[in-house]
């Protein structure tokens, strides 16, 4: 599904669409800009190496010439040993030159859409509550939840999809769903 996005003075518009195996460089070069060298070491990265985002929960922002401009993921989680299922939302980035154009909350707006319609109940991220809590995020609901590794606490942010989706809801979240493709094994001739 893709959606036009109004930005603020940077472009006339921006399209939101799913990602594509084709952006795949154009996304990690985005986030290397846009978050630094060490961003392959945060708690949320643990959840994510060796898997895939949720079926249909990887988007881009595309700018009129096609290139890339945003992105944003969901991933599978399990919340504690046996729990509940949620989604955990990252990384959400938008390429420094366009900041406050407006690309991340478009990005963000229609991440949640997208979950809901899907049948998601409930949406984790680490992130910063000011930014994060005008989507309706807050750590009202995670205290019982952790992240594996490190992380600040008040970080760890949550919004119900579905009420009460996260009553009851405790431990470590853990990974989930599709794991990515094994490499073809090489074979050495002899």
């Amino acid at each position: 599904m893709e959606m036009p996005v109004e930005i603020v003075d940077r472009a006339p518009a921006s399209l939101i669409v799913a990602e594509t195996a084709a952006d795949i460089a154009a996304r990690e070069a985005l986030l290397d800009r846009a978050m630094g060298p060490k961003r392959k070491k945060k708690s949320s990265e643990k959840l994510r190496r060796g898997r895939r985002p949720s079926e249909g929960l990887a988007f881009v922002a595309r700018d009129a010439s096609g290139a890339v401009t945003g992105t944003v993921r969901l991933w599978d989680v399990v919340l504690g040993e046996g729990g509940p299922t949620a989604l955990l939302l990252g990384p959400l980035a938008v390429d420094p030159a366009l900041k406050s154009a407006g690309i991340g909350s478009a990005l963000m707006r229609h991440a949640v859409a997208e979950a809901v319609r899907l049948g998601h109940a409930a949406i984790l991220l680490v992130g910063d509550a000011p930014y994060y809590g005008r989507f309706g995020f807050s750590a009202t609901k995670t205290g019982s939840l952790a992240m594996p590794g490190p992380y600040e606490r008040h970080r760890l942010l949550a919004l119900e999809l579905v009420g009460g989706a996260l009553s009851g809801a405790q431990g470590t979240l853990k990974a989930a769903g599709r794991k990515l493709k094994a490499p073809a094994a090489l074979t050495v001739a002899a």
